[in-house]
């Protein structure tokens, strides 16, 4: 093992920040990264998007006490614009902030709600052959009673995009079930350039925006917008379903955990263990406690509250189903 992960090949890292939420989701994960992962020998980017005409207000991230403390965890702040989506479509931050990264060094994205929880280097990527999250409900699209139906949705496409839609399919999986066609979270996902797969992602993404193919027309685009590209472009660039063995990424090494109410209620102990961990040091401490689901979760102690409440061998098939149940408890916050 520690021959192989010598000659493992380094790669980079990226989530977003901005100021609100996510610049506290992003010191938790740099933090976890280090404590984590420590043999991780790439570069690690808070990607944050610049102010300009598609935002209403300033969305950089530029809380001085947050930017110090991403600095000493070894974050770089990476700058760029929002061009073709920012207010109207926040999730498209992932898009075009991949732009500015280094071309042609392997990446990783994270969404910055993630917790790095086991050693990142022993993931066998092979980033010649993208993938991502396969942490993810039928979520869409959503057929009508009188049609189309999801292969046909799904074909129109890539079509549009002269992709073959047969070799993405999952033929284990029957005619109409949703994991029969390539879908993903895109809650991570990973290539070999960050520049050639973001402009793949842009192009496919705007176009969809822009002029859906008719077999679209009664589907809702916001917010899965990114999660309907993506798998297009992975299949574009040569990934799959199957490029990463089961148990590593959204298992033993990261978890994708949303928000904070769903991490107590659902989330392994090991998980809320390292939460607690990383979130404990007084360094750290003094700006997470400025976070109110942090504050009164974490440091006031009604995650463990929630947590008690909250049945793990039990939980719900659909993640609204136990929002819905925090809610019901009062312990629901973001």
């Amino acid at each position: 093992m520690a021959d192989n992960l010598a000659h493992r090949q380094s790669f980079n890292i990226m989530i977003v920040g901005q100021s609100g939420r996510l610049q506290y989701e992003a010191v938790l994960f740099a933090a976890s990264l280090r404590h984590s992962a420590p043999a991780f020998s790439g570069r690690l980017f808070v990607a944050t998007p610049q102010p300009g005409p598609t935002w209403e207000k300033n969305p950089t991230l530029r809380n001085p006490e947050v930017l110090h403390l991403l600095e000493r965890l070894g974050a770089e702040i990476l700058p760029f614009e929002s061009l073709a989506f920012g207010q109207n479509y926040p999730y498209g931050n992932k898009i075009e902030a991949l732009l500015s990264l280094p071309p042609d060094e392997p990446f990783v994205f994270f969404d910055s709600d993630t917790l790095i929880t086991g050693d990142l280097m022993s993931v066998p990527f092979d980033f010649s052959r993208p993938g991502a999250s396969l942490r993810c409900e039928g979520s869409w699209p959503k057929p009508t009673l009188y049609g189309p139906g999801i292969g046909e949705i799904w074909k129109s496409l890539y079509d549009r995009f002269d992709l073959d839609f047969d070799s993405s399919l999952d033929r284990s999986q029957p005619e109409g079930y949703w994991r029969r066609y390539l879908y993903f979270n895109a809650g991570y996902f990973f290539g070999a350039c960050p520049v050639k797969f973001g402009q793949r992602y842009l192009e496919y993404a705007t176009s969809i925006q822009g002029a859906p193919p008719p077999e679209l027309v009664e589907q809702t685009l916001d917010p899965w917008l990114d999660q309907i590209a993506l798998p297009l472009v992975v299949h574009a660039l040569g990934g799959g379903r199957d490029v990463l063995p089961a148990g590593y990424l959204d298992g033993n090494v990261s978890c994708h955990y949303r928000l904070f109410p769903l991490l107590y209620a659902r989330e392994d102990d090991s998980v809320v263990d390292l939460l607690e961990r990383v979130a404990a040091p007084n360094w750290i401490k003094k700006v997470l406690k400025n976070h109110e689901p942090i504050k009164r979760l974490v440091y006031q102690g009604r995650g463990a509250k929630l947590r008690a409440l909250i049945d793990r061998n039990n939980l719900p098939r659909r993640e609204q189903a136990l929002r819905n149940q925090i809610k019901s408890a009062g312990f629901w916050i973001r």
